[in-house]
């Protein structure tokens, strides 16, 4: 991550890649990506200097480049290379091999207003993904499965007939994710728009200072204290799971360069 050294911008490892630092000194051997995280004021910066210094080798992509990119997340793709999984494996976006980019944003300290913040910002990264996707790929299956995917399609095929805009959506998650993040000292920080709001919460005080730790032949930035967030996502995070969980992003296409 030179570019964030370059330009003074904060940057930290989380979720497998935490595992993968604390308990494989890099990657999960069955792993195969890397999860960064940056607080907005950097994230959004480091979108602009990687316009700027590496257009040549990497491609930027969110849904404020392209409306049928269905996530909040940014991906910095490899140029000529091309990787789709099975979740986006129908949407109308060029997707390639890719770094996974997460913006965190402060939580207000008021349990009402975070509660609803969280519920908000959450509620609309699902419905941005709903308008692209009618049936997405859920981790259960049988009659439940299926009564998920008629009420996702009818959602889906409602905005669509109300003409509801995907850019619309975009904006309003945002709009709640960055709600408070002129309280530069709250509690917590969070990226609000994944399987659950609370699912990447961490405490300021156990991300800052960062520090630096081996991870395969580099040294990069983790949250000072990442077990009470791997915790509460993975349960026993150091203990390996058995042989037939070890999975990894299974792709729907995949072509490296030559």
């Amino acid at each position: 991550m030179s570019l964030c050294d370059r330009h003074g911008l904060q940057y930290f490892g989380i979720a497998g890649t935490g595992i993968g630092v604390l308990r494989h000194g890099g990657f999960i051997p069955w792993d195969d990506d890397i999860d960064v995280a940056l607080p907005r004021k950097d994230y959004e910066q480091f979108i602009k200097y990687a316009n700027e210094e590496y257009a040549d080798k990497y491609t930027i992509m969110n849904v404020e480049y392209d409306e049928n990119y269905p996530l909040m997340t940014t991906r910095m793709m490899m140029k000529g290379t091309k990787f789709r999984e099975y979740a986006l494996a129908h949407i109308n976006v060029e997707l390639g091999i890719f770094l996974d980019i997460y913006p965190f944003d402060n939580l207000s300290d008021d349990p009402k207003k975070r509660k609803k913040q969280m519920h908000d910002a959450w509620f609309y990264s699902k419905l941005l993904i709903l308008r692209s996707i009618p049936k997405p790929v859920l981790a259960f299956k049988g009659w439940k499965a299926a009564i998920v995917h008629l009420i996702c399609a009818l959602v889906h095929y409602l905005m669509v007939i109300l003409h509801i805009s995907k850019r619309w959506l975009a904006f309003k998650c945002k709009e709640a994710s960055i709600r408070h993040n002129e309280e530069t000292n709250s509690e917590y920080i969070d990226f609000l728009c994944d399987t659950t709001p609370e699912m990447n919460i961490y405490k300021r005080s156990d991300v800052f200072p960062l520090v630096k730790k081996d991870f395969e032949n580099t040294r990069l930035y983790f949250p000072n204290n990442m077990d009470s967030n791997l915790r509460g996502m993975y349960g026993d995070y150091m203990q390996m799971p058995p042989v037939e969980k070890r999975k990894n992003h299974f792709p729907y296409e995949l072509e490296f360069k030559d």
